[in-house]
């Protein structure tokens, strides 16, 4: 606890924090390149200072609910409540013998999201504010086309989302790999000739294979390859680099959990966009980590999915391309967050007249979900 140290600080303490979890099925099976699964589980992170209550959340195992709860919420509770980067900076240090990436490092990301949307709270701002706003909308990509889908399926849901004026639309591959190149060209003849086609494996390929499936995929006007090779084989993501069609791009970083990783990453020359997730990097801090490093090596950086949460975060770092408007996350946020964002004209833009992130938890809606 930090109430030893509060005459060196200025703001109200930090009177209490709390984790929780939810378990929400999907609408149906879903699967991308490696991995499969029917629901997805919220972390929720409620921080209260000075009668106000900021909150942030990840997509993470329960099991972090239990390490907020009985490790992190000790470390910042009785701390200065307009200190987020102290706050980060003990909870790092609490999980030295833990292990930083991986569940710690996405307990810290509930924690710190938290934190900083109390800090705004607190100082009745928007969020972006707090940093500085650098523009005035967010291009989104949707981002769904799981490979459980049927052609029809995948077809409805990319051409769906150009309909809404969304122009980049994202597929998964990989699963079976003797299908994809037969479903990408399906997903072109839905969307037409000028929406931009992403695709994701998830690191499903090998190198070759994915060398060859570039090529194949280049046919069909595809101009995002996320994750041909796994993203910790930085010499293979490199050679899909410098080896890809001409106007494709290769990004990697999704799995990115401290700055260490981005930074070896763009060392390698290993991707043309750079991705980074505020559920996971350790929260909006990390994410403004990557946001620096990004802009040292001067490429891109695109957000991966909670689409609402990284909206004001996406807003004020200049090398944002893009964010991931993610159908299983959209759906969970319009289900259990009051303020959730829907793109206009293919933009996200937060509500800024409302403090903080914008976003309020609906507590009994989320109840049925609650472990």
């Amino acid at each position: 606890m930090c109430a030893a140290s509060r005459p060196n600080f200025n703001g109200p303490p930090i009177a209490g924090l709390r984790g929780s979890a939810f378990l929400i099925p999907t609408a149906s099976p879903e699967s991308d390149g490696t991995f499969a699964w029917e629901a997805t589980t919220l972390v929720l992170v409620e921080a209260r200072a000075a009668g106000k209550t900021g909150i942030g959340f990840s997509y993470a195992d329960t099991s972090t609910v239990k390490l907020i709860n009985d490790t992190l919420a000790g470390r910042v509770v009785g701390c200065d409540a307009l200190a987020v980067e102290y706050c980060r900076n003990a909870m790092t240090a609490a999980i030295r013998n833990l292990g930083r990436p991986g569940i710690c490092a996405m307990a810290i990301a509930a924690v710190d999201n938290a934190l900083w949307d109390l800090k705004a709270r607190l100082l009745d701002l928007p969020l972006v504010s707090l940093w500085g706003q650098v523009r005035t909308g967010i291009p989104v990509h949707g981002s769904g086309g799981f490979t459980s889908y049927s052609i029809e399926a995948l077809q409805a849901q990319l051409s769906g989302w150009v309909e809404q004026g969304i122009r980049r639309v994202k597929m998964k591959i990989g699963r079976e790999p003797k299908e994809d190149v037969y479903r990408v060209a399906a997903a072109r003849e839905a969307i037409g000739p000028d929406a931009e086609l992403f695709v994701d494996a998830n690191g499903a390929y090998s190198r070759k294979q994915a060398l060859a499936m570039a090529e194949a995929f280049a046919e069909t006007g595809v101009s995002w390859f996320e994750e041909p090779v796994p993203s910790d084989d930085l010499e293979g993501l490199r050679l899909l680099r410098d080896r890809a069609p001409p106007g494709m791009d290769i990004s990697a970083g999704e799995y990115g959990y401290d700055c260490v990783y981005f930074r070896r990453m763009l060392e390698a020359g290993a991707v043309d966009v750079l991705q980074a997730d505020a559920t996971r990097c350790a929260g909006m801090t990390g994410f403004r980590q990557a946001a620096v490093l990004c802009r040292a090596f001067n490429l891109p950086l695109s957000s991966h999915c909670a689409p609402s949460m990284h909206a004001h975060i996406c807003y004020a770092e200049m090398p944002v391309r893009h964010l991931e408007f993610f159908y299983d996350h959209v759906r969970i946020e319009k289900m259990l967050f009051d303020g959730a964002l829907e793109p206009v004209n293919g933009e996200l833009r937060p509500d800024l007249p409302r403090p903080g992130s914008g976003l309020g938890f609906k507590h009994a809606d989320a109840m049925p979900y609650a472990i």
